[in-house]
């Protein structure tokens, strides 16, 4: 392969790297995990007690899986913007 050919098939790559790097629905889990952390800890302050149910036994449970859902939505690519062929299943490339 020559080495034109190697940059303009670069250049095309990074024609997709200028627009936004995530879709709405990434925004979105990722703010319903912050959202989620947020209301663990506002609700661990609530109640006032080390040793209470919601600070021993609800809220780490809900503040990893917010934090795993932050993770998710970071790395989650929605199936719009693979190829699809006429028979409607998607193709390989």
């Amino acid at each position: 392969m020559k080495s034109s050919q190697k940059k303009q098939q670069a250049n095309k790559g990074s024609k997709k790297a200028n627009g936004m790097p995530l879709a709405k629905s990434n925004y979105l889990i990722i703010s319903a995990g912050a959202l989620v952390i947020a209301g663990s800890f506002w609700g661990m302050s609530i109640e006032r007690q080390v040793d209470g149910f919601f600070a021993l036994n609800v809220a780490p449970f809900l503040i990893i899986g917010a934090y795993l859902a932050i993770g998710f939505g970071i790395l989650y690519r929605p199936e719009k913007d693979m190829p699809v062929n006429r028979s409607g299943s998607v193709s390989e490339q």
